[in-house]
């Protein structure tokens, strides 16, 4: 276990409770990293955490309950987890959330308060409580997972594909802060967009074993995904789209 870009990291995963979460923990585990997860819900978020912890014996797998709709109680995981491990390597941001309409016409405004919290804001507060951390990691990586439909909105998703443009816009100046941090000699820490269709589990193709999920992107793929980050040079993946699934 642990001998690539990740062995001796230390990740925080925010989100961690969800399916993309689990999966995330499980293969930042088996990398090496020292994994620090997030989630409101701290029953999913302990279960999360003990699955990794199980499959992984000898790693290093934490939870903390964390607001991350507070920006003080953010701030304070970040500073809470650095003083613990001594450094802070990544942020893997998984919050998400869905909100759609029948058509452009239906779209409810209600939709945009919802995942504009969701989607947005708990970007703006990861970013802000963790950028400086990062920048003085020798491989600082934040890593937003990002939807295509934020390149191409659909009528019936504009509210979702409005709040995933603007974490994606968010997201890209933080990159151009690791940019400029970084002088002549590029950034050493980075900040990066894994985008997908949509995502797919386990408990999913059991529910809807008929369903082709054409294009959605397996959890464990994007777990996969997620580590090759700190295999490629900052200057590489700073700033910049990855896709795991065709462009629109």
């Amino acid at each position: 276990m642990g001998n690539g870009a990740l062995d001796g990291a230390v990740i925080a995963v925010a989100g961690a409770g969800g399916p993309a979460g689990r999966a995330a923990l499980l293969r930042l585990a088996e990398a090496g990293a020292t994994v620090v997860g997030s989630d409101n819900d701290p029953e999913r978020l302990a279960e999360a955490v003990d699955a990794a912890r199980y499959a992984h014996g000898g790693a290093t797998v934490t939870g903390d309950t964390v607001d991350l709709l507070d920006l003080d109680s953010t701030r304070e995981w970040a500073a809470r987890t650095e003083k613990e491990f001594g450094r802070i390597d990544g942020l893997v941001h998984l919050v998400g959330g869905w909100r759609g309409s029948e058509t452009f016409t239906k779209t409810s405004l209600d939709d945009w308060d919802f995942l504009e919290l969701l989607l947005v804001r708990t970007v703006q507060h990861t970013t802000l409580a963790f950028h400086e951390a990062l920048q003085r990691s020798d491989r600082g990586r934040y890593v937003l997972i990002s939807a295509a439909g934020a390149t191409k909105p659909t009528a019936g998703n504009a509210a979702y594909a409005a709040a995933k443009a603007a974490a994606e816009a968010w997201t890209l100046a933080m990159g151009d802060y690791f940019r400029k941090a970084g002088g002549e000699q590029g950034p050493t820490s980075a900040a990066a967009i894994l985008v997908v269709k949509a995502l797919v589990h386990d408990a999913m193709r059991a529910d809807r074993p008929n369903a082709k999920f054409a294009g959605f992107t397996d959890v464990k793929d994007l777990a996969e995904a997620i580590v090759g980050v700190w295999d490629k040079p900052a200057a590489e993946v700073n700033g910049n789209r990855l896709w795991l699934t065709e462009k629109p």
